[in-house]
């Protein structure tokens, strides 16, 4: 089932006489329930036309380096096969993203449908091509498993506020996507840039190649293997055992999701099917927590910036900012894990080598750079260079949720301390009393 909500034309209008319905692939890169490519298809089938797609391949794009453009490509590299089998021929070009969608537009397209993005720079690729393009536009959110406006109509204040909002409404959008079989197909597609080998292709962009690849491999199948491993193995355990970074307890599908492999429908509805509590905690982060913070970039245009986080957090850290800070740390050293601290080194170490840093050491993490740098502007800087370098889902709602949560953001003023005024403050005792925190560091020494 595909919701009218999930669906907003951008260019209303009827189809144009063309040759081909345009899929442009940017947010939604699968073909397991993905909203727009099921719409896609039935817009070709309504209108007796083959469906084609593309996707623009931008090494400008902002803090991306060959680590993220390795496990990109790994995704296109499956979708391109992946799309093959259900008869979409995908080509894959150099560009800007929607230059390069409106260069295959006026190829023959008589309709352009595409996905949803929640950052500023996915929108304003949406609006410049919706500006341009001759023929209807209409894009179709998958990336959320409840539409955005569909869930709240403003920013939202926290977890508690936008929780019953999710509730009254995941039941009605948690159900299968119904998939149709194209009926007409072409062969008068060119494919584009060769993405069969990831690693060769990415050698050959201009792009900051001093980071390289993580541990994990990218795509969609990869994804669905990890789903199904995750389910049927952890996630009875997940409710107990998922910040406990020693057990490796968490889902680990946080870049599948970012980088649009794996639909959060999957696995929900894979979570729903096994049951448990493991299964609620799950649904409490892939839904109420993701979707608070699409919320976050959807109402709050500077939510990647020190002056879009809460009023009274700002207020309570500048008012603070004189307070000694026993250490001071320059980025270099934060970058090269040269702290004082054995268990913000070990966090930082994971992230560097592996592409990722289990979610409640990144909490502590984010803490300490308030404590070790001058002013919390600095802090929330150097947080968003090291995250958005090094993280595999970096640039992303959820990151950008995350670090402004250790500034206070989706939180309450607590009791008044040295640098951190009320908001949240978290120590090292507090790690070893969840779990053995010197194991973790001296793993990741």
């Amino acid at each position: 089932m595909i919701h009218d909500s999930r669906i907003q034309p951008l260019r209303p209008g009827m189809p144009e006489r063309g040759r081909f319905v345009l899929l442009w692939v940017q947010a939604s890169a699968r073909t397991r329930d993905n909203h727009a490519l099921e719409y896609a298809v039935r817009q070709a089938n309504d209108l007796d036309l083959p469906l084609v797609a593309v996707f623009g391949l931008t090494p400008s794009y902002p803090e991306a380096n060959a680590r993220h453009f390795h496990y990109l490509l790994e995704g296109l590299r499956d979708l391109r096969v992946n799309l093959a089998a259900r008869g979409v021929p995908l080509s894959i070009r150099l560009g800007k993203p929607p230059e390069v969608a409106l260069e295959a537009a006026r190829e023959g397209a008589a309709l352009v449908v595409t996905d949803v993005g929640y950052l500023n720079l996915q929108r304003a690729w949406r609006d410049w091509l919706k500006a341009q393009l001759e023929v209807p536009l209409v894009q179709v959110e998958s990336e959320a498993l409840i539409p955005v406006h569909t869930v709240s109509g403003k920013l939202e204040y926290a977890a508690r506020t936008i929780r019953p909002k999710v509730h009254r409404l995941w039941h009605d959008y948690l159900v299968p996507l119904e998939v149709h079989d194209l009926e007409r197909q072409t062969n008068d597609w060119a494919p584009g840039l060769d993405v069969g080998d990831p690693a060769a292709l990415v050698a050959t962009l201009p792009v900051d190649h001093s980071v390289p690849p993580g541990t994990e491999t990218g795509g969609e199948d990869a994804a669905l293997e990890r789903v199904e491993e995750f389910i049927s193995l952890s996630l009875a355990q997940y409710d107990g055992q998922r910040n406990d970074p020693n057990v490796e307890g968490s889902s680990r599908l946080s870049a599948y999701l970012h980088y649009g492999h794996l639909s959060p429908l999957t696995v929900a509805l894979a979570a729903r099917e096994h049951g448990g509590p493991g299964a609620d905690a799950l649904v409490e982060e892939l839904i109420v927590r993701r979707e608070l913070s699409f919320n976050l970039c959807t109402f709050n245009p500077q939510y990647d910036q020190y002056d879009g986080l809460p009023e009274w957090s700002r207020a309570t850290l500048e008012e603070h900012m004189g307070d000694r800070r026993e250490h001071l740390y320059t980025r270099e050293q934060f970058d090269g894990a040269q702290t004082h601290d054995a268990y913000w080194n070990a966090a930082q170490n994971q992230m560097v080598r592996t592409g990722r840093m289990h979610n409640y050491m990144r909490m502590y993490w984010g803490k300490k750079i308030l404590e070790w740098t001058p002013d919390p502007r600095t802090a929330y800087s150097e947080m968003l260079w090291l995250n958005n370098r090094y993280e595999q889902d970096g640039r992303d709602p959820n990151s950008y949720a995350g670090f402004g949560w250790v500034l206070g953001l989706h939180d309450r003023p607590w009791a008044r301390r040295p640098v951190f005024g009320t908001v949240r403050y978290m120590n090292a005792g507090g790690l070893r009393r969840k779990f053995d925190a010197d194991t973790y560091a001296l793993q990741w020494a």
